[in-house]
């Protein structure tokens, strides 16, 4: 088998010769991408053109967050992929899923901040929603199958006003046979479209403002604010019932996600014209500030290392924010607010138990 020549920079060449170890050869071209003579194969990233040039200790990997305005058509794992590869970093995940057909608000964690994401799962959220009545279908929006057609007779604003009022506050909910949710690790939205709907329990969700913005029968337009597993498109289907005609979601916008609005999101263009202008990791929220909406507390350098070594804390070594509830997480910054550790107290108060914890 003739030598194959490699990158120059690898110092040696690749080929079953006496001077390379053929474990060797496969290992480190699979580790700098495999090369077709001296034309490497696939795409390179500009992260990853200043690791290869200046090792990594010039080019620190990106932590935070990425606040991204879905677009239409488009799924939450193929912006998660779309992210990985224009930031050029190894590991992406989302904090809370928005179907194919909603746009909005949509919060990528890249590298370690990707420890966060279960913290920004459980945040709030609030939504524009345009319900259409008289309609139901199997999905409860507009995508799904009819399953039924109802009239409208004796449907209007004010009525529609008061029913919106009942569903504020803590209620429950079932959630919809398709969804995200897994049932035995398989998806409900696969098993329902394999013809074996399961029906989750229901569940409390909490709804702190619901306002209907227009009527244009039969279409509805309102803004919703709520916990985290509310579905808006349950919440239509129960609307509809309780106005005795029936409804789906026929549009969803998420305008806010764990404190991060619309405003703050970057839609796909505009994350392109960054990269274009050098300015990509100007769009990346550091890990502290990815955490607006839980307590603080500041370390000085002594508990700041022992906090990063993972040291075991007693309840006198910091002073825990009040909170309503001693199971709830705080995050521990240093003098510099950067971000060493997330918490919470133990049961018996004596101590404090580790979420996650960023060495460095």
């Amino acid at each position: 088998m003739p030598a194959i020549p490699c990158e120059p920079s690898i110092g040696w060449k690749c080929g079953r010769v006496p001077h390379c170890n053929p474990f060797r050869r496969r290992w480190t071209c699979r580790s700098r991408r495999i090369f077709d003579g001296f034309t490497a194969v696939g795409p390179e990233t500009d992260h990853l053109r200043l690791v290869r040039r200046f090792g990594r200790k010039m080019c620190p990997e990106l932590n935070g967050i990425v606040v991204v305005d879905k677009p239409a058509g488009m799924s939450s794992a193929k912006v998660v992929s779309r992210i990985k590869h224009l930031y050029g970093v190894k590991k992406v995940g989302h904090a809370g899923t928005l179907d194919p057909f909603a746009t909005g608000v949509l919060i990528c964690c890249l590298n370690r901040a990707t420890r966060l994401s279960r913290f920004l799962l459980k945040g709030d959220k609030t939504y524009e929603a345009v319900m259409r009545l008289g309609v139901e279908t199997d999905t409860q929006d507009y995508s799904g199958r009819v399953t039924g057609r109802y009239s409208l007779d004796g449907i209007d604003a004010q009525r529609i006003q008061e029913v919106a009022a009942g569903f504020v506050g803590t209620n429950t909910q079932v959630p919809p046979v398709y969804s995200a949710l897994k049932y035995q690790g398989v998806p409900l939205y696969k098993l329902a479209r394999q013809g074996h709907a399961v029906e989750k329990p229901a569940r409390t969700v909490t709804i702190y403002r619901l306002q209907v913005l227009d009527v244009q029968l039969p279409t509805v337009r309102f803004v919703v604010a709520c916990t985290s597993g509310t579905y808006i498109r349950t919440l239509c289907a129960d609307m509809g019932r309780g106005l005795g005609c029936g409804g789906h979601l026929a549009q969803l916008r998420r305008t806010a996600c764990c404190g991060f609005g619309i405003e703050q999101a970057f839609d796909p263009d505009r994350l392109h014209t960054c990269k274009d202008q050098g300015r990509l990791a100007e769009t990346v929220v550091n890990m502290n500030a990815a955490l607006p909406f839980m307590h603080a507390v500041v370390a000085g350098e002594a508990l700041a290392r022992k906090v990063r070594n993972g040291g075991l804390l007693a309840a006198s070594d910091l002073a825990a924010p009040a909170m309503a509830q001693e199971s709830e997480a705080f995050k521990v910054v240093d003098a510099a607010d950067r971000l060493i550790a997330v918490l919470t107290r133990d049961e018996a108060g004596n101590g404090y138990n580790y979420c996650c914890v960023f060495s460095t």
